[in-house]
């Protein structure tokens, strides 16, 4: 069973929000789209100050099986990524909610939390789907 950290949301998309301050958040994706994925090798994800629409697609994974876009699951600003991706961007396979994180962002709407799965909505969510 895949990795679901109790203190995250989570989408319908694979991808995992932590809040880091008010209106702040980090983005990544989940252990359990890492593993589908299999092994990360390239990583393309927007530059800082960018604007996006919750749902909108915002970069790809890039993987030896697949492409994969990314989906912003806040509307906000990108105000940080991470740059050791573009070297290391295996960070996503060995550490999903760690150094693996993909971007920071304000959010302008941050009732849109409420509309994510909590942790154990996500196993739920997830377990049809494993493998």
């Amino acid at each position: 069973m895949a990795n679901v950290p109790k203190d995250l949301k989570y989408t319908k998309d694979h991808e995992w929000v932590r809040t880091t301050g008010k209106d702040k958040a980090q983005v990544g994706i989940t252990d359990f789209a890492q593993k589908q994925l299999g092994d990360i090798v390239f990583v393309d994800i927007p530059t800082g100050g960018k604007q996006l629409e919750s749902d909108e697609a915002f970069g790809t994974v890039e993987s030896v099986k697949s492409v994969s876009e990314l989906f912003m699951p806040l509307t906000g600003t990108v105000t940080a990524v991470n740059e050791s991706l573009s070297d290391e961007p295996e960070l996503i396979n060995t550490d999903p909610y760690g150094d693996g994180w993909i971007v920071e962002l304000t959010a302008t709407r941050p009732d849109e939390l409420k509309q994510l799965f909590t942790a154990a909505q996500y196993e739920a969510f997830i377990s049809d789907r494993s493998e």
